[in-house]
């Protein structure tokens, strides 16, 4: 097999988002439903992806191709430090920075943390204000991935919600947009409930009414605002919302 790396055209030192990042990239070039034709190149694509982002299968390729030690000594000592100076500033721009800036630098969890301070301590805190929406489309997505590995499910779906809203203003992810699809859904029908708290997962659910999942989706977030509103005491709006579920169904 030849050169994963090369491939994806990306370093030996690449870290996991930035190989997910090439991967897509490449396969809206090469994918058989653009290019209508089948492509060993794709197939090559998909084979190098699978090998680099599983831990175990690229620790196996770097020891074959001796890529263990590649990159050691890189940095100069005494160098400006990135992200010292990013820790240094508490604005919102060089947090949100921070933020990205970890996560492709193998320091998920401080990420995560990072996104859910500013979530709970910055009202009105969006992280897509600083980026291109090429960059906050994709390292968005990664970061819920990571959130939801977390079992931060509500943090979760408040980012997969802002994706999924520009992705209907500007088709970015395309072909891969029902795997974005497929991820909110699963944590909001299987994951939200019990995690948070009711009025958190009321808001998820109310959130999702807005995402274009389909009425048979619709109709089952209804059914679990009903619930929710009828365990904090408030029936009247449990029974809007189970009439409203219902309407969604039919």
């Amino acid at each position: 097999m030849r050169d994963c790396y090369k491939i994806l055209g990306v370093p030996h030192t690449a870290t996991v988002a930035e190989i997910r990042r090439a991967y897509h990239r490449k396969a809206k070039l090469l994918h058989p439903d653009i290019t209508h034709a089948e492509s060993d190149s794709f197939r090559e694509l998909v084979q190098a992806y699978e090998t680099l982002s599983d831990i175990k299968s690229r620790s196996l390729f770097d020891e074959a191709y001796a890529y263990r030690n590649y990159g050691q000594g890189a940095r100069q000592a005494g160098s400006f430090n990135y992200r010292d100076w990013l820790l240094e500033r508490d604005d919102d721009e060089s947090r949100s920075k921070l933020i990205f800036f970890d996560l492709t630098h193998h320091c998920e969890d401080s990420a995560v943390q990072e996104f859910k301070r500013m979530n709970m301590t910055r009202p009105g805190f969006r992280l897509a204000r600083w980026f291109t929406r090429e960059d906050f489309m994709d390292y968005g997505f990664i970061l819920a991935e990571e959130l939801v590995l977390r079992q931060e499910y509500y943090d979760a779906v408040i980012l997969l919600e802002q994706i999924i809203r520009m992705e209907y203003s500007f088709r970015y992810f395309k072909l891969f947009f029902p795997e974005v699809l497929s991820l909110a859904r699963h944590i909001l029908r299987n994951n939200i409930e019990n995690s948070v708290s009711e009025e958190l997962a009321i808001d998820a659910w109310e959130r999702a009414l807005d995402l274009q999942f389909g009425k048979k989706d619709d109709s089952f977030f209804l059914q679990k605002m009903a619930d929710a509103y009828e365990r904090i005491g408030d029936p009247r709006t449990a029974a809007i919302c189970r009439e409203e579920s219902m309407r969604a169904a039919s």
